[in-house]
C-alpha cells in the first residue's frame, strides 16, 4: 500500500513539475521530421542572438536541429526567389517582415501551413494568407533622461517640432533607410491625411542629424550625443538593462512593421519545417523573444518594458518598389535640399 502510495506520488509530482509533454500532434510531426533527416534549414533576417537562443530550446525540446541563415531581407528575398525559379530550393522555412514576406507568397513560393498554435494569437494579427504576425517592429521616440528630464521630454510626435527640441532629434536617413521611408509613409495613419504632408515639411525644418539606420539612431541617445531619437522602443529596455540613462515617449499609438514565418511550397524537410514553425510561435519561444525585449503577438506575453501592455500598434502601409521610389526622391527634397 505505501508503495503504490509513493508511486502515486512521484506521478504528481512528475505531471505538475516535468516537463510539458509534448502534444500528439507535435509528437507526430516530430516523428516524421526525424525520419526525413531532422534538421530544418531557416532563412530569416531575425537577429542571431534571439534566434539562436530559439533554436538551442526547439533542439533541447524536440531533439531536431536547425541551420540557420541570416541577412538582411534584400538579400534573403534574392536568395529564395532565386533557389526557388532554379528549381533548387534549399530552405525549407523563412522569417522576415511584411513586404518582402508578401512578394515571396505571390510568387507562389510559400505553402499555406496552418499550426495549431494559430489559435493563441490575437485575430488581428493573423493574416488570411501568411498566417500570424509573430512579432511587431515598433517606431517611437526614446530620449536620454539624463539631458532631458522625463517631466520636459515631448509628449507627443508633434512635440518633437517645438523650437526646444530643434537639433536636438536624431532619426534614420529617409532617402536612405527603407524602413523610415516606409514610416514616414505611413504617418497619416497617427496624425490624419490632412496633416501629414505638413508634419513631414515640419519635421524636416527641425534639422535632425540623419544616420544610417535605427540602431545608430538609438546608440546617439545613449551616449547622450544626440538626446532624442526615432527609433524601436525596444532600445529602451535592451540599453535601460545595460545601465543607459533612457525611456521611451507613451505616445499610445505606435507604427511599425511585422515579421512572419512561413514554410516553403517546395520545402526539402517539410516535417522539420513544420516542426519549427510549431515550436516558434509556441508560448516557450515566444517568452524568450519577449525576455529580450521584442514585441512578441502571443496573447498575453510581453516584453518587460514599462507600458508595453499600453501601446496601440498600427501596421505601416504596404509600399511597391516603384512607390519607394518615388517617396525616397520627394523625402531627398525635403530633408537634403
Amino acid at each position: 500500500m505505501l508503495k503504490r502510495l509513493r508511486v502515486t506520488l512521484a506521478l504528481i509530482v512528475f505531471l505538475f513539475l516535468g516537463e510539458r509533454p509534448v502534444l500528439s500532434q507535435d509528437a507526430k510531426t516530430i516523428q516524421a521530421a526525424k525520419k526525413e533527416g531532422g534538421k530544418a534549414m531557416v532563412y530569416g533576417t531575425g537577429e542571431s542572438e534571439i534566434t539562436e537562443a530559439v533554436i538551442k530550446a526547439f533542439r533541447k525540446k524536440t531533439g531536431l536541429d536547425v541551420d540557420y541563415w541570416r541577412a538582411s531581407a534584400t538579400k534573403v528575398l534574392d536568395r529564395v526567389v532565386s533557389e526557388y525559379r532554379a528549381g533548387k530550393p534549399i530552405f525549407d522555412v523563412v522569417l522576415i517582415s511584411d513586404s518582402p514576406m508578401r512578394i515571396m507568397f505571390k510568387e507562389g513560393i510559400l505553402a499555406k501551413y496552418e499550426s495549431p498554435v494559430f489559435k493563441d494569437f490575437p485575430k488581428e494579427a493573423i493574416d488570411p494568407d501568411l498566417g500570424p504576425r509573430y512579432r511587431n517592429f515598433v517606431i517611437g521616440v526614446m530620449f536620454n533622461k539624463s539631458i532631458i528630464k522625463p517631466a520636459d521630454a515631448p509628449k507627443s510626435l508633434e512635440d518633437l517640432l517645438k523650437p526646444q527640441y530643434k537639433g536636438k532629434l536624431v532619426m534614420p536617413d529617409p532617402t536612405q533607410h527603407t524602413t523610415t521611408t516606409q514610416w514616414l509613409a505611413s504617418l497619416w495613419k497617427i496624425v490624419g491625411k490632412e496633416k501629414a504632408d505638413k508634419y513631414i515639411q515640419d519635421l524636416a525644418a527641425t534639422k535632425p542629424v540623419l544616420v544610417e539606420s535605427l540602431l545608430p539612431a538609438a546608440m546617439r541617445v545613449t551616449t547622450g550625443e544626440t538626446p532624442i531619437a526615432i527609433t524601436y522602443i525596444k532600445y529602451a529596455y535592451i540599453y535601460g538593462k545595460e545601465g543607459a540613462p533612457v525611456d521611451y515617449v507613451r505616445l499610445g499609438k505606435m507604427m511599425g512593421d511585422g515579421h512572419w514565418i512561413s514554410l516553403s511550397n517546395k520545402a526539402p524537410h517539410a516535417s522539420s519545417g513544420k516542426a519549427f514553425i510549431d515550436y516558434f510561435l509556441g508560448d516557450e519561444s515566444m517568452k524568450i523573444m519577449a525576455e529580450r525585449g521584442e514585441f512578441v503577438n502571443r496573447k498575453g506575453v510581453y516584453p518587460p518594458l514599462p507600458d508595453a501592455d499600453k501601446i496601440q500598434f498600427v501596421e505601416m502601409v504596404d509600399l511597391s518598389e516603384k512607390e519607394f521610389a518615388e517617396k525616397k526622391k520627394d523625402y531627398h527634397k525635403i530633408f537634403l535640399q
